[in-house]
């Protein structure tokens, strides 16, 4: 099965500052994809990379077989793109937001129309599309989102942590509609630091301070450390993690080779 991403020693740094730090993957096309992480571990800025938003320091990688490097604005027209920040107009009705994202991605009009009530029926919007987004609730603003990044029909969808701030019975939902994409066809690479819906992934990859340190089945990994749930596995690692950096320093510290 041919890859939809593959990242080669992916590294993304700012001045001193190591934000992504020599990521390997390989994302099967039509797998759900987890990308574990919590706050501050990089997965924005490896999104960023994949999505063509930010070029790499080092590194390679191709999207959808486009090299994320020479072709990044092809990557643009193939890819959906779902941030954490609500990203459409408050003052527009959904409707024009529709619109207005379908003339970016270059939809054609007489097209255009169709995709916009037939996202309308699949996301079941009819009750919001002609509000205001900005006076939308949380979720159903990440409804409208999701239908904008889907217009153009992306093989590949990027998920910036689309359900923070959405209660838990909201949350179920939207992964119902994800798992209808996946069905579809469509890959979906989601971060989230969500353990529950990282158990919805085909497989995730745990991140801590910009580098994998783990990656299979969340069923896998829960044999493999011998924990109860993912919640379990995620603190035994990132505590594993800390207390080497931690040991590590105190090594350095006490040895008259290394400078303290």
């Amino acid at each position: 099965m041919q890859n939809a991403v593959i990242t080669n020693n992916l590294t993304r740094k700012f001045g001193d500052f190591t934000a992504v730090d020599g990521i390997n993957l390989a994302v099967k096309n039509g797998e759900i994809f987890g990308f574990l992480g919590a706050n501050g571990a990089g997965k924005t800025t490896a999104i960023r990379m994949l999505c063509g938003l930010l070029l790499p320091t080092t590194g390679s990688g191709t999207v959808s077989g486009f090299d994320i490097y020479r072709e990044n604005e092809r990557i643009k027209r193939t890819i959906g793109y779902m941030s954490q920040k609500f990203s459409l107009y408050h003052d527009l009705t959904g409707k024009e937001n529709l619109r207005f994202y379908g003339l970016v991605y270059r939809v054609p009009q007489r097209r255009l129309s169709n995709r916009i009530s037939e996202l309308t029926e699949q996301l079941d919007l009819k009750a919001f599309i002609d509000r205001p987004a900005g006076s939308l609730p949380v979720g159903w603003r990440q409804r409208l989102a999701l239908a904008a990044a889907l217009l153009h029909r992306p093989t590949i969808l990027f998920l910036d942590e689309p359900t923070g701030g959405v209660d838990p019975v909201f949350r179920r939902r939207f992964w119902d509609i994800l798992y209808r994409l996946a069905e579809e066809g469509t890959t979906l690479f989601i971060t989230t630091h969500y353990m529950d819906e990282a158990e919805f992934c085909g497989r995730i990859s745990i991140m801590h301070r910009g580098r994998i340190i783990e990656l299979d089945r969340p069923e896998r990994l829960t044999k493999k450390y011998a924990m109860p749930d993912l919640q379990e596995v995620f603190i035994h690692l990132i505590s594993q993690q800390e207390n080497y950096g931690q040991n590590s320093v105190h090594r350095r510290k006490g040895n008259p080779a290394h400078p303290s």
